[in-house]
């Protein structure tokens, strides 16, 4: 099972939490949750204004081996308006715009989606449960 939980923040509300959102999925290979401003097809949706997000943004697959795989999906423009960083314990690591990355197994970490011209981000926290 993958547990994802979402929070967007603007640093310029001292902090606030513009919206705190929960999905979670079994790890059965095919199953899908998706991130982005587009309501009909993703899960979890950051506020509507956030144009720094595109429609569906990130795509978690759980693949053919009950691993989970997050996407950072190509939108409709070449140079996208954020940066996506994946945070596991203490190691960082950026995810290129249109990669995939492996989640660990039995594990949890985080998801950044950071605006490029505000302090704007919107968190995704991860459990991926044995």
């Amino acid at each position: 099972m993958l547990e994802l939980t979402m929070a967007s923040v603007s640093q310029a509300d001292a902090g606030a939490t513009a919206g705190m959102a929960m999905a979670d999925a079994d790890s059965t290979p095919g199953e899908v949750l998706r991130v982005g401003r587009d309501r009909t097809v993703c899960r979890l949706a950051p506020p509507e204004d956030w144009l720094f997000i595109s429609r569906t943004h990130l795509e978690f697959l759980c693949g053919p081996d009950g691993v989970w795989r997050v996407t950072w999906l190509l939108g409709s423009h070449p140079d996208p308006a954020s940066e996506v960083q994946v945070r596991v314990g203490q190691q960082h690591q950026p995810l290129a715009y249109g990669a995939t990355m492996a989640l660990p197994h039995g594990g949890s970490g985080e998801v950044i989606i950071q605006d490029r011209t505000s302090p704007r981000t919107v968190n995704v926290g991860f459990y991926h449960e044995i």
